[in-house]
C-alpha cells in the first residue's frame, strides 16, 4: 500500500527508533589505525600532508597502542621507516627491521595485546628505487620484476610473523605473492600467521600523502604496470579469485571510496573476510574540508566510514580510527 497508509518517516521519529531498525553500524572493533614506525627514541614527527598522523618511534608507537586500546579498536597496520635502503630492501626482511622491533615491543605490552597486529608486507618503503619488487634493466627501461620479487616478499613476511605479527599483509601486487608467501610462514613454523591480501589494488592518485608519510616515492616511471588499471572491476574479481585459491585468509579493498563497487561487487562474490582502506588522499582531502569549515567535522567522519561499511567491508583501515572510536 501507498501514502497515507505507508509512511516510511515512522520508522525516523526519534533517535531511538532510529538506532533499532538501523541496518548498517560501525563499532570500533571495526576499525584498524595504521602506523608509520621510525627509528630513534621519544620521535613524534608530524606529517605534513596528512594533519593528526606522525612518524613514530618504537616507544611512541607502543604509547599510541595503549591508547588505541583503551579506545577499543580492531588493530593496528604497521609501516616501516628504515634508516637505510638498498635495491634488495633488506630492511624489510632483516631480524632487527624497524618493524619486526615494533612488534616485539608491542607484544610485550599489556594494552596492545588486546589488538591485532597486521603487518604490510611490501618493499617500497625500503628500497631505493621505491618500487614494490625487484627492478631490472631492460633496454632503456627499468621494470619490476615479479618472480625474483617473491622471494623476498615470503622472507620479509616469514620474519614479521616471527616477530610477532598476527597478520600479514602483502600489497605490493605481484602475481603469485600469496602462494610464496603461504609455503613461506608454513615452512617457518607460522602456519596460524594470517594472510590479509590487499586483491586489488590500484593505480590511484590518491596515495599521494602516504608516500610522504612512509617516504616511498618511485625513483623513476610508476605502478601502473602491478598496481591495478582504475577501470577494471572484472579483473579486480579475477585477482581476489587467485588470491584466496592462492590461500589468502582475508582480502583488503585500496582505495575505499572511490571503489566501493568493487567492495560491494567482491562482498556478492566471496565468503572471507573483507576490508577496505581509506587512504591518505580520502583522509587528507576531508582534514582540508574540514579545516575550510567546508565540512561538519564528526559527522563526516562517521558518515565516510558507514559507508564504506554499507558497500561490504566488515573492517576499515582509516587513520580516523581512532577519532571515529571516540565519536562513538
Amino acid at each position: 500500500m501507498g501514502f497515507p497508509e505507508t509512511r516510511m518517516r515512522r520508522l525516523r521519529s526519534s533517535e531511538q527508533m532510529r538506532a533499532l531498525v538501523r541496518e548498517t553500524t560501525l563499532e570500533p572493533g571495526d576499525l584498524i589505525l595504521p602506523m608509520f614506525i621510525c627509528t630513534g627514541e621519544g620521535v613524534r614527527r608530524p606529517i605534513s600532508s596528512m594533519p593528526g598522523v606522525f612518524n613514530l618511534s618504537v616507544d611512541a608507537a607502543v604509547r599510541e597502542a595503549e591508547d588505541a586500546a583503551s579506545l577499543g579498536l580492531g588493530g593496528l597496520l604497521l609501516f616501516g621507516l628504515p634508516d637505510t635502503k638498498d635495491e634488495q630492501a633488506t630492511g624489510a626482511w632483516h631480524h632487527d627491521g624497524i618493524v619486526q622491533k615494533a612488534l616485539r615491543a608491542l607484544k610485550q605490552v599489556g594494552a596492545a595485546r588486546k589488538l591485532v597486529l597486521i603487518a604490510d608486507v611490501c618493499l617500497c618503503e625500503y628500497t631505493s628505487h621505491g618500487h614494490c619488487g625487484v627492478v631490472v634493466k631492460s633496454g632503456d627501461d627499468y621494470l619490476v620484476d615479479n618472480d625474483p620479487s617473491l622471494e623476498i616478499l615470503a622472507r620479509t613476511a616469514a620474519s614479521l610473523a616471527k616477530a610477532g605479527a598476527d597478520i600479514v599483509a602483502p600489497s605490493d601486487m605481484m602475481d603469485g605473492r600469496v602462494a610464496a608467501i603461504r609455503r613461506a610462514l608454513d615452512t617457518d613454523a607460522s602456519a596460524n600467521t594470517a594472510i590479509l591480501s590487499y586483491a586489488s589494488k590500484f593505480a590511484s592518485a590518491f596515495y599521494g600523502p602516504f608516500r610522504e608519510a612512509a617516504d616511498s616515492a618511485p625513483q623513476f616511471g610508476d605502478r601502473k604496470t602491478y598496481q591495478m588499471d582504475g577501470g577494471n572491476v572484472r579483473e579486480a574479481m579475477r585477482e581476489i579469485d587467485l588470491d584466496i585459491a592462492e590461500g589468502a585468509d582475508m582480502i583488503l579493498m585500496k582505495p575505499a571510496m572511490p571503489y566501493l563497487d568493487v567492495v560491494r561487487a567482491a562482498r556478492e562474490r566471496v565468503d572471507v573476510p573483507i576490508g577496505a582502506y581509506q587512504v591518505s588522499g580520502e583522509y587528507s582531502m576531508l582534514q582540508a574540508a574540514f579545516e575550510k569549515g567546508w565540512l561538519d567535522r564528526d559527522r563526516t567522519i562517521l558518515e565516510s566510514l558507514i559507508g564504506i561499511r554499507r558497500a561490504g567491508a566488515d573492517f576499515i583501515v582509516t587513520y580516523f580510527a581512532k577519532d571515529a572510536a571516540k565519536l562513538l
